[in-house]
This record gives structure tokens, sequence and C-alpha cells, in this order.
């Protein structure tokens, strides 16, 4: 059970409202009116940022159901406040709320890429493509300030290096230059992500990501610009946005998306009563219909953490949703893959004084 919202926040444009103890936490707790409290006036919650110095950059992974190996993430936390996040468990590591905190008390890694082109320059390194976003976007809000991006590309297009990337911030086209140059050498492919074409849904899911048309215009605008461009309908939640399958593949394939994915509603540790929660307060018409639908596909659960299961769901609701996705990408002309991205150029940048080859 969540604990009650704090009567001294003021919240704008959040997708939680309250702050559960992450489940690492010894103790929970609780506040308790003990008939003495004064009233105060209510203070707007703003975004706290942090710095942290990490001695790594490139954090790996051997799950079996996941395409790539490695992985840079350079925020903690989102403040996009996406209220499904699978990732806002992972602010318990930090002792923080998968609530409120998750978007509220962000931490960034400035020295990204100067810690990536360490690791990039060490003799054990074997080149693979690097996927960007693949826990919290590295394109929030916030990077429009601390443009720690940029630095990043730079690096790995010094050193001919593959980058994917996952986003919904619309701060990529700021990059647009350098994600084209990447793009030209096949090293580059960006996916986009978009949950629902109703603005006002999208407002009250995703209170600080960009409006479903401007993803629109971000495929549009990457797409004229040469990258490759995969739309992702993630996650497809039952009843809520699973009616816009169709028309959402339409729209990004318009839009100039050349292929797409799908991902069903993920809800591990504390997102499921979170997304309950939000469920009661801005949808309690629907609420256990929608629970009961994304039961339905996880055995009885609101989430099934088993490989090979966890993306897709199990059982007669998932295999339709699965199935409609598949009929309407064939039908709109995506391709089954994008092309495979080009490690064979990785090496070093030349540096001043190096002697240049021949050939």
């Amino acid at each position: 059970m969540l604990p009650p919202k704090d009567p001294d926040d003021r919240l704008k444009a959040r997708g939680a409202d309250t702050r559960p103890d992450g489940r690492f936490e010894p103790h929970q707790r609780v506040r308790e009116a003990d008939g003495w409290d004064i009233p105060e006036e209510q203070r707007l919650l703003r975004t706290e940022v942090v710095t942290e110095r990490p001695r790594s950059i490139i954090t790996r992974n051997s799950s079996p159901d996941i395409s790539f190996d490695r992985s840079i993430n350079p925020y903690r936390g989102c403040e996009h406040g996406c209220i499904y996040c699978y990732a806002r468990p992972s602010h318990a590591y930090l002792g923080l709320s998968p609530g409120l905190d998750f978007e509220t008390r962000i931490t960034a890694k400035p020295d990204a890429a100067q810690l990536l082109e360490k690791e990039l320059a060490r003799p054990s390194y074997r080149v693979a493509p690097i996927a960007l976003g693949t826990n919290t976007d590295p394109y929030q809000p916030v990077e429009a300030k601390l443009a720690i991006m940029p630095g990043i590309l730079r690096v790995l297009r010094d050193w001919n290096h593959p980058v994917t990337l996952v986003t919904r911030g619309q701060t990529v086209l700021r990059d647009l230059d350098l994600w084209a140059e990447l793009a030209a050498r096949d090293q580059a492919a960006v996916g986009v992500s978009i949950t629902t074409l109703d603005p006002a849904l999208a407002r009250a899911m995703e209170p600080r990501a960009p409006t479903p048309a401007t993803r629109l215009r971000m495929i549009r605008d990457l797409s004229k610009a040469g990258v490759p461009v995969r739309v992702m309908v993630a996650p497809v939640i039952p009843v809520l946005t699973e009616p816009e399958i169709e028309a959402i593949l339409g729209a990004a394939r318009e839009a100039g998306a050349s292929t797409a994915s799908m991902i069903a509603l993920r809800l591990p540790h504390e997102v499921a009563p979170l997304f309950r929660d939000w469920l009661q307060r801005h949808r309690p018409d629907m609420a256990a219909h929608v629970m009961n639908r994304v039961q339905a596909m996880r055995g009885g659960k609101d989430y099934d953490a088993r490989f090979g299961a966890r993306f897709k769901g199990e059982g007669i609701e998932a295999q339709l949703a699965q199935q409609r996705f598949r009929l309407a990408r064939k039908r709109l002309g995506y391709r089954e893959a994008g092309p495979p991205l080009d490690s064979s150029r990785f090496g070093p940048p030349p540096r001043a004084g190096d002697q240049m080859s021949l050939f």
C-alpha cells in the first residue's frame, strides 16, 4: 500500500504523487498527524540534479532476451515521469523512492565522454554496438542544459563506434548533425517510443515527455537526415493504449520510421503499486479492467520477470496483440529489421604527430 501524498508538496506535471520506500529499506516511513501540525504554505516540488563521478561508464549485461551486451546511461532517474517506467525500481539502489524521487532527484554523469574514451582505448576492448537510453532517457529535459550527449557522440564518431538510441526526448534534434554523420557511416540507429497518439492521455501518463505530435516530428526530422528510425510501440497497455497499435504504426510510418517493435506493459517491483495508484487517480472507471487484462497476460500476476516472457507476455491476450502488430507492420511496409551497424572501422582517432597510413 502506498503512503499518502505529502500535504506540503505542490506537484506540477508529475507522474507519481507519493514517495513509497524502496524495497531495500529496513524501515517503512508513515506520516501521521498528531493534532499539533501548523498549516504551512505548500512548496512547489522542483527537480534536483546531483553529480556522480563513476569509475566506468559502460554497463554490461548478459540477458538472453536483449539484443545488446553493453549500454551507457548518462543519468539515473528521469524527469519525464512516465508512471509505468520499468526503470523506477533502480532508484531503490540509491536509497531513494521509485515514486516521486525517481522523477525529481536526478543523478548526472558529466564525465561520461571522458570515461568512454578511456574504456574504448583499452587494448582488451572489443567493439560491438553501444546502446544509449536503455534504462533512463539520455535526452530527458535536464540534458538541454547539461549537454552530456554531444560529448559521448563525438567520442563514438571519432572512434568509428556503432551506437543505438532509445528516446522520447526532443533534445535529440539538437544533436541531429552528429546522428546524421554516424548514420552516413552505417553506425547509428534511433528508436523513438510512442505510447499513445492521444495528447491528453500522454500528458497524464508521461507528464514531462514531448507530446505525441512532437515525437512524430522527431521521427520525421531524423529520417530526413538519413538516420534509420524505429518506432517503438511501447509500452502497450491493455484497454488504455492497446486499441492504438495500428494507428501509431501508421502515423510513424508516414513520418518516416522504417522499422517497428512492440513491448507489453512491464510492472516490476515498485512500479505495480504506483501504476495501480495512477489508474485510480486518472482512470478509476477502467482501473479494474486494465489490471485484469494485465494479469491475463502475466499468469494471474501483475508482472512476470522470466526471460522471453517479460517483453511480450503470454496467453491469448498477448498473442492477439502481437498478431495485430505483425499484420499492421507488414501491411504498412515496415522492414523486419534495420540494416546492420558497421563495426569494421573501429579504431583510435588520429592524434597530432601520428604517422599516417599510406593506404
